[in-house]
């Protein structure tokens, strides 16, 4: 319950309060102090405990449902959401991502192969006719739970890799240590509905939804480094982005 999370209001702080609110409810969910599923009092009796307006508290509840971290159901009140990995859209790896937030990711390989690149592929690599790329899928879980299938083409003329190591690590650490300096990256996101392959290994209902992401990343000389076809859990994952006005 809220009346546990003791949050700390500083009335000297430049931090408005409202903010100050949902970051002390945000670390909470964050920490496990506010479980998936746990109910929060009601608005007026928060704004009571905290000594703050009700106005500044519902903007406080208003942003953490807009972010996705609580909901509010009739007849039951305020909960906490199921966790979400929430990735930041930069030019990383879900890999690096999720160990850089305390989080220990799995992989399993589905499939590897090292072959002759259909016209897709080395239209999307820009590389010659005839030319050889590692083609393999992976699934990634976190906690035990599935959270993404990844379907990806890399150049083969970087550095070698195997099943064991990407069954071990991020494949943006294996091309790094290969000498690749990442530096851009064309990508797409966007959603479908889970077919007979996808929803199984996802542990999902087929027709549920799922979030996309295609990517081309560019190396610091301009090689089209790796292609990529990637599908994630829409109830566990999501992106962050900030939107500037130019």
């Amino acid at each position: 319950m809220t009346n546990q999370l003791s949050l700390s209001i500083d009335r000297s702080s430049p931090v408005p309060l409202y903010h100050q609110v949902v970051q002390g409810i945000e670390a909470a969910i964050h920490s496990g102090v506010l479980e998936p599923g746990s109910r929060l009092d009601n608005e007026i009796d928060l704004a009571a405990q905290l000594n703050l307006s009700r106005p500044t508290m519902r903007k406080a509840m208003d942003e953490l449902v807009r972010a996705g971290l609580l909901v509010r159901k009739r007849g039951v009140g305020t909960q906490v959401v199921a966790s979400q990995v929430r990735r930041p859209l930069e030019l990383s790896s879900l890999y690096d991502d999720l160990s850089n937030n305390g989080k220990k990711p799995t992989t399993e390989v589905l499939s590897f192969s090292h072959v002759e690149a259909d016209a897709a592929t080395l239209t999307a690599l820009q590389l010659p006719a005839g030319s050889k790329v590692y083609h393999f899928t992976r699934l990634r879980k976190v906690g035990g739970k599935p959270l993404a299938l990844m379907e990806n083409w890399v150049r083969d003329d970087i550095t070698s890799m195997d099943e064991a190591q990407l069954a071990s690590e991020g494949l943006y650490a294996i091309l790094r240590r290969g000498g690749v300096n990442f530096r851009l990256a064309s990508q797409r996101i966007g959603a479908m509905i889970a077919n007979d392959y996808q929803a199984p290994l996802l542990e999902a209902e087929v027709g549920s939804a799922l979030v996309t992401m295609e990517r081309t990343a560019v190396d610091d000389t301009g090689r089209m480094v790796e292609t990529g076809h990637h599908v994630y859990r829409a109830d566990s994952y999501s992106f962050e982005m900030t939107l500037v006005q130019r």
